[in-house]
This record gives C-alpha cells, sequence and structure tokens, in this order.
C-alpha cells in the first residue's frame, strides 16, 4: 500500500487511546522519542486518563472520555491505540476516517472480517495502519530468524509455550483464552522467522483436568505455510511445571540444518553433512537501561520512520491480517473439527 507521509519540520503528534496498563507503558516512549509528543489521551474512564497523566507529570495534558473531542480538538497526525480487543475496531476506524494514521496494540480486531474492513478503511484514508507485535524485537528472536534464514528451505518449524499463568479477570471471560489472547504472539513470531504465510490449519483447543480456566486454555495446532512448511504449536496456559519462557521453545529444521532457540538465550544449530549454519548472537539492547515494555520503543521508531519516508513496517496492516487469520482459522478450525483453509 502506499499512506500519505508527514514530512513537516516538526514532531510528530500522537494521542494514546487507553490508560490501562499497556496505555500506561506507551506514553512514556511517546515522551522519550525525540521525533514525537504526546498531545493527548483518551480513556472511557476519564479520570483514569487524568490520573495517569498525573503520574508523569502532565497536568495540562489533555484528556476526555471522548475519542472525537479528542482527535477534532488536538489534531493528531497518529493515534496509538491501547484499548481492550473489543474496542479496537471502533478506535481505529474513528482515527483513519479523520486522517490519523493509527499504531495499534495487537490483536488487530476479535474477527477477521472487522480486521478486513480497517484494511480497506486504512487504504481509503491513505493513512498508516500498523500492529506493533512487539516480540519481533526481541534481541533473541532476532538472532533466531537471522539464524534459521541459513537453514535453506524449511520443512518444520515447532513452538512449545507452557506457563502456569493466573491472568487478568478478563481471561475467564474466553471460550478458549490461550488461542484468543496469547497465541497470536507466537503465531505471528512463526511469519517473522520463517518468511512464510498460513495456508491452512488444524487445531484442538481443549480444558486440562487441572486447569483454574473456565475456558479451554490448552491447545495445538497444526499450519501449513507456504512453501510446504508444516508449523506446530503446542502449549498451555495451566502447566503444572516446567515452564518455557514467555516466547516459547522453538526449533526449525531446514535442508541445511537445524536451529533451535529456549526464547531467552542465543540460538544454538547444528549443520547437516556438507553445510555449515552459523548460530547468530543477540546484539546488544539499543535502549540499555531504560525501564521499558519490551519492544515498544523499537516498534514506535519503525512507525515514526515509515510516517516520514513512506517505508512500511513491521506489523503495517496489509501484512498483519494474516497473523491475525492465523488465529480466527484455528478458532474455526476448534468449532468445525476440521481442516481450515486460510484466507484474507
Amino acid at each position: 500500500m502506499t499512506f500519505a507521509t508527514i514530512d513537516a519540520d516538526r514532531p510528530l503528534r500522537g494521542v494514546v487511546a487507553g490508560a490501562g496498563f499497556i496505555g500506561g507503558h506507551w506514553a512514556p516512549e511517546l515522551l522519550a522519542h525525540p521525533g514525537t509528543e504526546l498531545v493527548g489521551w483518551v480513556d472511557v474512564a476519564e479520570e483514569r486518563a487524568r490520573a495517569a497523566a498525573r503520574e508523569l507529570g502532565l497536568d495540562d495534558l489533555p484528556v476526555s472520555a471522548s475519542l472525537t473531542a479528542v482527535l477534532d480538538g488536538e489534531e493528531p497526525d497518529f493515534l496509538v491505540n491501547c484499548t481492550v480487543p473489543q474496542a479496537h475496531h471502533e478506535v481505529t476506524l474513528t482515527a483513519l476516517r479523520r486522517g490519523v494514521s493509527v499504531l495499534s496494540e495487537k490483536p488487530m480486531a476479535v474477527t477477521l472480517d472487522q480486521a478486513r474492513s480497517m484494511v480497506r478503511a486504512a487504504d481509503d484514508a491513505r493513512r498508516l495502519f500498523a500492529v506493533n507485535q512487539n516480540r519481533r524485537f526481541m534481541p533473541g528472536l532476532i538472532a533466531f530468524r537471522r539464524t534459521v534464514a541459513e537453514l535453506g528451505p524449511l520443512g518444520l518449524m515447532t513452538s512449545e509455550f507452557f506457563m502456569p499463568y493466573r491472568g487478568p479477570a478478563f481471561l475467564d471471560t474466553l471460550e478458549h483464552p490461550l488461542v484468543q489472547d496469547m497465541a497470536i504472539h507466537l503465531f505471528d513470531a512463526a511469519r517473522a522467522v520463517s518468511g512464510t504465510d498460513p495456508v491452512s490449519v488444524y487445531c484442538e483447543s481443549f480444558q486440562a483436568p487441572w486447569t483454574w480456566y473456565p475456558g479451554a486454555c490448552s491447545a495445538t495446532a497444526i499450519f501449513e505455510m507456504t512453501g510446504g512448511l508444516r508449523y506446530t504449536f503446542t502449549g498451555s496456559w495451566s502447566a503444572p511445571g516446567r515452564p518455557t519462557s514467555w516466547t516459547g521453545n522453538w526449533r526449525a529444521a531446514g535442508a541445511r540444518g537445524t536451529a533451535c532457540w529456549d526464547g531467552d538465550g542465543d540460538p544454538t544449530a547444528d549443520a547437516a553433512i556438507g553445510h555449515v549454519v552459523r548460530p547468530h548472537k543477540q546484539e546488544p539492547d539499543p535502549y540499555p537501561g531504560r525501564n521499558r515494555y519490551t519492544g515498544l520503543a523499537e516498534g514506535l521508531e519503525e512507525f515514526v520512520t515509515g510516517l516520514r519516508t513512506g517505508r512500511p513496517p513491521q506489523g503495517e496492516c496489509h501484512d498483519n491480517i494474516h497473523s491475525l487469520a492465523m488465529v480466527t482459522a484455528a478458532l474455526e478450525s476448534v468449532r468445525t473439527g476440521s481442516r481450515v483453509a486460510i484466507t484474507v
């Protein structure tokens, strides 16, 4: 896609929508970035936004429960959508239709139809719309991605995610909390690492006997990806011991060898006979010593660069919709008990 760029010699004006946990991390990033300024904060509970602004010493920052009031009053260049997933569709469309670019937290939307309408709105408005998949910026995942690139054509990739997680109350309202809320991080990482897109999926989501979740918090999914790759995900949010990292355990097998990554340290690799595979090391943290939520500063930098240059950032909506489609197709497979073709 092409979108309008901003070449004005001034910081880009940003508004944060949502003053909960993640909104409280994004606002400081806008304040810290030399090319952006925070000009407004919106939350359905206006006092929550006001209190969050005060904590940052921003007593005079415009805050409101009305998104349109802040967008029309402050005329921002972009909005960071930190609202709950059920509100992503409405908030993003409201901004795009007013000519405001959007950087959103995952997932893009709750349904694929909603996501499609958001992509169309971005195209119609000629504005940048991207989803920040923060794990793409983890030094370990970047090193694993570079190592996997040396394996040649891939045949198999697996990720395992096991965590004894007792999360926020909204997870108890989900029928399939692991697939609906968490799995997109690993699905998107699989796309980033392999350079492939999903073709079809068979998924089972179920309740372990010992789980503390009302919904099905364990799942296994087999994806066919472009190029013939098979990617398998298995995980649980009620794991009774030996947890993985929050990024999971990974293994990729290609024509030239195999690479593994534990989600924390440097990847390892073994080459097939007659080949050489070089495991890549993690690069130093580009933001050392800063108390931050991993991947936000990098995501903001890519987004701002995109607005200035027209170069799409990772997570640009036409690309990220494929990651959401992996989630929605997996849920359809759970419901139907059959393999589901994935189209966007």
